[in-house]
């Protein structure tokens, strides 16, 4: 491969990484792409991390270890993209494997797109103990995204571009205010400036990233990804960029979700009506709502309507009966 190709820039935190991290330096080492940068910002670790990161400056000809100027990984990722002097920006995070190709892959599908795109592959969760059902759920949906290029299509339903497994222009990344969030989850706060921002998704159609599911993974433990977290940060960009003042806004569900995002809804003073098809729960006055019958409020191309309900057969049901309504699922 000719160092001639542009610079890649690799931005990784690093907190508490130590039982995984050499196998991920080995595997970034082991990239078929050579000139990038792996730019590793120590997040306050209180294992080796530290250590097996000096160990391995001599093996890369571009290693920069750095220790976190803040606290927490947006800081860390501030940290490191100050640093970065590629023309193209990726994330990796530090209990994870690359496929050798992983760079080649994300970096010449960008080059064949053009400006204005963000390149992301297929990725493949793996675990030492038995991967729960929920991530080979995620998986085989994230990957569908990918497959067909249409991520941003369903925005609002989960994290659409794995947060270790995308690729931008600098440019563009600048375009867009970087690593500059002010909100966790940031990755999904990344992923809706993507979309605000006008970018198309290229999707590589080759597994690019090997997503370790572990214990310790700061999106079982960090309350930063506790669930109200990311329902707040999908409705503040409802709010802002799908929200049709003038039309009428229906809720769909009366579960925990629903109930959260009513509740919301209600103290930002935006008129709504909650509906639901729970017998149980029809005519009930929840925070001074009355639950509607979801077949009689009738939903149609005139409205919009948000979904909160978590079961995926009624979703596909749900679908059904809205047909042309501009629906956002939440869930």
């Amino acid at each position: 491969m000719s160092m001639s190709r542009p610079l890649i820039s690799i931005i990784m935190p690093v907190k508490n990484a130590g039982p995984f991290l050499e196998a991920c330096l080995d595997s970034i080492h082991k990239q078929s792409y050579k000139n990038y940068e792996l730019i590793a910002i120590n997040d306050h670790s209180s294992d080796n991390s530290l250590e097996i990161l000096h160990n391995y400056v001599h093996r890369f000809a571009r290693l920069l270890v750095l220790n976190n100027n803040g606290l927490g990984i947006i800081d860390a990722l501030k940290t490191g993209y100050a640093a970065q002097n590629g023309q193209f920006i990726t994330r990796m995070d530090a209990d994870d494997i690359m496929p050798p190709k992983k760079l080649e892959y994300l970096h010449d599908s960008l080059l064949n797109a053009g400006d204005g795109h963000v390149a992301t592959g297929l990725v493949k969760y793996f675990s030492e103990g038995q991967l729960g059902e929920g991530y080979q759920k995620y998986e085989a949906w994230l990957n569908g995204l990918t497959g067909a290029s249409n991520n941003f299509n369903e925005r609002y339903k989960e994290c659409v571009i794995p947060s270790p497994c995308w690729m931008m222009k600098k440019s563009d990344f600048e375009k867009i205010g970087g690593f500059n969030s002010i909100t966790y989850p940031e990755d999904y706060d990344l992923v809706f400036r993507m979309f605000e921002g006008g970018m198309k998704v290229v999707g590589v159609r080759e597994i690019c990233h090997h997503w370790r599911d572990h214990s310790q993974r700061a999106s079982r433990n960090d309350e930063n990804y506790a669930d109200n977290n990311f329902l707040d940060l999908k409705l503040n960009y409802f709010l802002k960029l799908d929200l049709k003042p003038n039309r009428q806004l229906f809720l769909w569900g009366a579960g925990n979700k629903g109930k959260y995002l009513a509740k919301q809804l209600i103290q930002q003073n935006i008129p709504f009506q909650w509906i639901c098809d729970n017998p149980k729960k029809l005519g009930k006055d929840i925070y001074g709502k009355i639950l509607g019958d979801t077949f009689k409020s009738k939903p149609n191309e005139e409205t919009q309507i948000i979904v909160a309900v978590a079961n995926e057969e009624s979703q596909e049901s749900i679908k059904q009966v809205l047909h042309s309504t501009q629906a956002y699922y939440f869930a």
